[in-house]
């Protein structure tokens, strides 16, 4: 590859990246329905062709953030391949981290109510993304039941299904109350209650 194609694909790279950016803000601002690719362009310094020309339609680009934040958290959350209170420990991290974020936790919000329409782009994206976070948060309490260090009467199913519904909760109340509430306090003591040994 010639000097100037290497120099193009990396512009290009770094295009797309704002692009991502600022459609990234502009859901969490607006949400899918109320977003507009041409403000988007506008913000990324292109013409409406030009931003095409990266993402052909509305869905493509929301498609592609979503996908974008979901390879960032995965890497994340898989940082020295934690399993069961490791795994669980992990998740509350991720609550701390998301509290650095306002922008990405608006985003997924706003977007997570509005996909629950059967006709939302988004849709079967968030079907499946909640079933296998519920299914990441079992396995990682059935690892912690299976070393014996999960409290009687908790179970892995019950136990994986108010997890993630308390994370999604509590990122509500904290962009509601101006990013003011503890959640990874929350999501700590909550954890900490169901274990029998220190998170």
């Amino acid at each position: 590859m010639s000097v100037e194609a290497r120099r193009g694909y990396a512009k290009g790279r770094a295009k797309r990246s704002e692009i991502l950016g600022q459609a990234m803000s502009m859901f969490g601002e607006a949400g899918y329905r109320g977003a507009s690719l041409r403000t988007i362009a506008t913000r990324c310094g292109l013409s409406h062709p030009g931003l095409l020309h990266h993402f052909p339609t509305k869905e493509s680009l929301l498609l592609a953030v979503l996908e974008h934040r979901d390879e960032v958290d995965d890497a994340w959350l898989s940082l020295g391949d934690p399993v069961g209170v490791g795994r669980l420990r992990r998740l509350v991290d991720l609550a701390a981290l998301n509290a650095t974020r306002r922008g990405i936790v608006e985003l997924f919000s706003v977007l997570a109510a509005e996909a629950t329409a059967a006709d939302h782009p988004a849709h079967a994206y968030f079907v499946r993304r909640y079933r296998a976070s519920v299914a990441d948060a079992r396995c990682a309490y059935q690892q912690a039941c299976d070393e014996g260090v999960l409290r009687a009467g908790i179970t892995p199913d019950a136990a994986a299904q108010q997890l993630i519904a308390l994370m999604d909760g509590l990122q509500v109340q904290w962009l509601l109350s101006d990013c003011a509430s503890d959640m990874a306090g929350v999501m700590h003591a909550h954890v900490q209650a169901q274990l029998t040994v220190p998170l």
